[in-house]
């Protein structure tokens, strides 16, 4: 088999692509695609490029809410980890992940090297930048009970998005280096478009891909 020398970046939607595609000016190493919304769906599309072609290293990138305090509208963060946040069972006594019920994992580790080489990188920029779990759900979170009940099973939540885990299990079930980078547009909580600042966060990715030419050789 040939030695894996190109980088696979799987985005959610099409706007989140073509604002990667302009932060990587044509860069051959990169491949970008359009893995499509939720875990599963991503899932499914990271598997079948990782199996077409040999990869060094897949990234999620794409926008997402940040949980207050954690990472604020219009800063960056790269994912420590990627957690399935609502995968698991309700109980009469609270939720119950599933590690808990014994059936599977919930959280894959990004490769801490790449994480640490990237943040350095980016706070070099104008953006601001965190580091933390970002979760994975399959309902977008729209009240503030919701927001505090996923910051609670998960210390130091920092982002929300839909697709990170998907890309993450395909890359793990693969043996490929995986990390996840988020552009915060909303803040995680009641739900309300008007306040979201999507332009400005896909504007943020198109930086944090400017970077990324740089950053991995």
């Amino acid at each position: 088999m040939p030695t894996p020398t190109e980088i696979l970046i799987v985005t959610a939607v099409d706007g989140e692509k073509e604002a990667v595609l302009n932060g990587l000016e044509n860069d051959s190493r990169f491949n970008v695609i359009v893995g499509g919304v939720g875990a599963v769906a991503v899932a499914v599309n990271t598997s079948r490029a990782l199996t077409a072609d040999n990869y060094r290293l897949v990234i999620s990138a794409g926008i997402g809410g940040g949980f207050p305090g954690n990472a604020a509208v219009g800063s960056l963060v790269v994912a420590t980890e990627c957690v399935a946040a609502d995968l698991g069972a309700e109980t009469p006594t609270g939720f119950c992940s599933l590690d808990d019920l014994g059936f599977g994992f919930t959280s894959i580790k990004t490769d801490p090297g790449i994480v640490e080489h990237m943040m350095n990188a980016l706070q070099k920029t104008e953006l601001t930048v965190y580091s933390g779990p970002v979760l994975t759900v399959s309902t977008i979170t729209g009240t503030s009970g919701t927001a505090k009940a996923l910051s609670h099973r998960t210390k130091g939540a920092s982002a929300e998005a839909m697709e990170g885990f998907g890309v993450g299990f395909a890359a793990l079930s693969h043996g490929v280096p995986f990390f996840e980078i988020r552009a915060i547009s909303n803040v995680v909580g009641p739900r309300d478009r008007t306040s979201w600042k999507v332009k400005e966060a896909l504007d943020n990715l198109e930086v944090a891909c400017k970077v990324l030419r740089e950053v991995l050789v």
